[in-house]
């Protein structure tokens, strides 16, 4: 007999650990999957931060992906936009889209995004099944506190002139494989499967983004590309900015791999080719914040406690616009236009 909607949604995304009468371990998840709502009860004192994504095969993933991996990074991409946020996560909602019921693609579906959730305690709550091509969209539900009446939330417009700008982690390491995957380029087998799991795994710093409130004065996630995410930042902040491309650069990861020997990388790839990756690229989903020069030590303590590395890149500036410098101040020519769905 063929699996049902409700059969489906029973066998691989509820919880049959938790208390049937809620379906959730949460104290502020109310009443979770098997009512027409899902009821969230937030604790006083604090805001609700909710977020939406949308993954569509073709767009967002390859037809072949690993199913685990997929349900990995549905979560993984709106739970970067908590981390953003500086909220902690509290629950989703899932509606999924198949063009058929596929049980071993549904287990293992399943067994990424749950494994993901309960790392970061976030309790899948509802949402709805269809039959249709391949579209995931998940809406994610986070907390921050409210501190004498202010918002802890980390906003896009807050940046300021003089501030510090920051990047957690390694960038171009996604656009890396999804080039090597396109057949673009050519990358030794070990350095693809380093970049890939980048690209369809990626870490979200949500740790790092609690930790940033009351330090940076505006955060955004790396999803289309380092410039065009800091653009949103100087748009909402009414700035400019300044971005030290030597720093830049050392953000790729791939090149210290051991299957490259020193010097190999910058050999095989053109300057313009690694800025294009770290600048332009895309599917990083890490944080891109800025903080006051005299919160340095309060930064480099946030990124220490939750274990996830930082790097200064630039500056804010007074002056509209987004420039690109190089360790002498001098500007660097370059196109690098980030993701635009509809461009």
């Amino acid at each position: 007999m063929a699996l049902g909607e409700f059969d489906l949604i029973e066998r691989y995304f509820k919880r049959p650990s938790l208390s049937p009468a809620r379906n959730t371990p949460h104290a502020d998840v109310a009443l979770g999957i098997g009512d027409d709502c899902a009821l969230l009860q937030p604790r006083p004192g604090t805001q609700l931060a909710i977020s939406s994504d949308m993954l569509v095969e073709g767009r967002h993933f390859f037809p072949d992906v690993d199913p685990a991996h997929l349900g990995h990074k549905a979560l993984a991409v709106n739970l970067s936009d908590l981390a953003a946020c500086g909220a902690k996560p509290l629950a989703f909602t899932l509606a999924l889209a198949l063009p058929r019921v596929d049980e071993p693609w549904l287990a293992a579906f399943s067994r990424g995004l749950l494994k993901l959730a309960d790392a970061h305690g976030c309790t899948l709550m509802g949402g709805d099944t269809t039959q249709g091509p391949l579209n995931i969209c998940i809406t994610v539900f986070g907390e921050v506190p409210v501190v004498a009446g202010k918002s802890q939330a980390l906003l896009r417009s807050g940046a300021r002139p003089g501030d510090d700008i920051y990047v957690s982690g390694t960038l171009g390491d996604a656009r890396l494989a999804l080039d090597a995957l396109r057949g673009t380029l050519q990358l030794p087998a070990d350095v693809l499967a380093q970049v890939r799991q980048r690209l369809e795994q990626p870490t979200p710093r949500v740790a790092l983004g609690m930790a940033l409130r009351g330090i940076a004065t505006a955060a955004i996630d790396v999803s289309d590309g380092l410039l065009g995410d800091l653009n949103h930042i100087l748009k909402a902040s009414h700035c400019g900015a300044s971005i030290d491309t030597h720093f830049a650069i050392q953000l790729i990861a791939a090149h210290t791999n051991e299957s490259w020997p020193t010097g190999q990388f910058d050999a095989e790839f053109s300057l313009q080719n690694r800025l294009g990756w770290v600048l332009a690229g895309g599917d990083d989903y890490e944080l891109l914040f800025t903080a006051p020069a005299t919160a340095r030590a309060a930064v480099l303590e946030a990124a220490r406690s939750s274990a996830t590395p930082v790097t200064r890149i630039g500056r804010i500036d007074a002056e509209s616009g987004l420039r690109l410098v190089d360790t002498n101040g001098q500007p660097v020519s370059g196109q690098f236009a980030s993701f635009d769905h509809f461009a």
